[in-house]
């Protein structure tokens, strides 16, 4: 299967220079827990949740004056619409990460891949696989 049937589309991202706090309002109104960062026409880097809360929260900070640049998750990784679901699921394992972007032909983002999308598409076997590879044991 594609990962753009897989998929959850119509992912919106946000300006390197935006307050976390709008941010946090995106993540609350669309019920997501993360959002991709782009500058200048490329995405950057991605704030989750846990960045809010360990990044900003945690540390004491203002989040309506620190700017996703300051506290996002450096770099980003992403999958193509074509690519199958067993690729991503890989790409994932091997970068522990949980959510990855989807870009089309055109470069532009698309969608979101998530473990919830995963879970919904793709076999028990295949879930379980990434939900095993991505989750850390905490001693």
């Amino acid at each position: 299967m594609q990962v753009a049937k897989a998929m959850h589309p119509r992912a919106d991202w946000a300006s390197a220079e935006t307050p976390v706090i709008e941010i946090a309002r995106m993540m609350e109104k669309d019920d997501i827990g993360a959002v991709p960062i782009g500058k200048d026409d490329r995405l950057i880097g991605m704030l989750t949740d846990r960045d809010i809360a360990i990044r900003v929260v945690a540390r004491g900070l203002d989040p309506a004056k620190t700017r996703a640049d300051a506290v996002m998750t450096k770099g980003i990784v992403w999958c193509h619409t074509t690519e199958t679901v067993e690729d991503a699921i890989h790409l994932m394992d091997q970068k522990k990460i949980r959510r990855l972007p989807v870009i089309d032909d055109n470069k532009r983002l698309v969608g979101m891949l998530s473990l919830g999308d995963i879970a919904h598409s793709a076999g028990r076997d295949l879930s379980g696989e990434i939900l095993h590879a991505v989750a850390d044991h905490h001693a």
